[in-house]
């Protein structure tokens, strides 16, 4: 019985392992960082392949079944606690303030970030769209600063893959 619940184990910890790297490789590639999606990608299919060697050595084990289902949730809850704790990559948020525009960029410039302020229109009027890109790491922070002259402005977020040019952020 020993050995039957600590291969279960084995295959839920592998699964753990294989899903989460599985996830920074599904990032990587997102990114456009090859040689990283690959190295993960090898690692993760090299880390499956055995577990599933034991699984089918082992088919009578049930136990085996519910490691390997329960590793797969854990390994997708740990993949993207640790992507979000790394926050690899860059976004883009779109700030409109009814009033306080100018302020919350002032207050982003002084913090090192960059912003440019389009004109635009709305339901209210004439209103300035500002918008950033960032490094992800830096989104609590940002939020934060934004927040702190407007809690009611509208904040919207998307990933964003810098082409080419110059990000001000990134000095930061």
């Amino acid at each position: 019985m020993i050995e039957a619940v600590g291969g279960a184990v084995l295959i839920l910890l592998m699964r753990v392992c294989d899903v989460s790297i599985g996830t920074m490789r599904t990032i990587f590639v997102i990114q456009g960082k090859k040689y990283y999606a690959a190295i993960a990608g090898f690692c993760e299919v090299l880390i499956w392949i055995t577990a599933m060697k034991y699984i089918m050595q082992n088919l009578d084990n049930t136990l085996n079944s519910f490691g390997y289902a329960t590793g797969f949730a854990l390994g997708n809850i740990i993949g993207i606690t640790l992507e979000q704790k790394i926050g690899m990559g860059y976004l883009q948020m779109n700030v409109i303030s009814l009033k306080f525009s100018e302020q919350i960029a002032d207050v982003l410039r002084s913090a090192k970030f960059g912003v440019t302020i389009l004109p635009g229109e709305g339901g209210a009027g004439r209103i300035n769209i500002l918008i950033l890109v960032i490094k992800r790491k830096h989104q609590k922070e940002v939020k934060r600063l934004i927040e702190s002259v407007d809690s009611r402005a509208f904040i919207s977020v998307q990933p964003s893959v810098p082409f080419r040019g110059f990000i001000h952020g990134s000095r930061k």
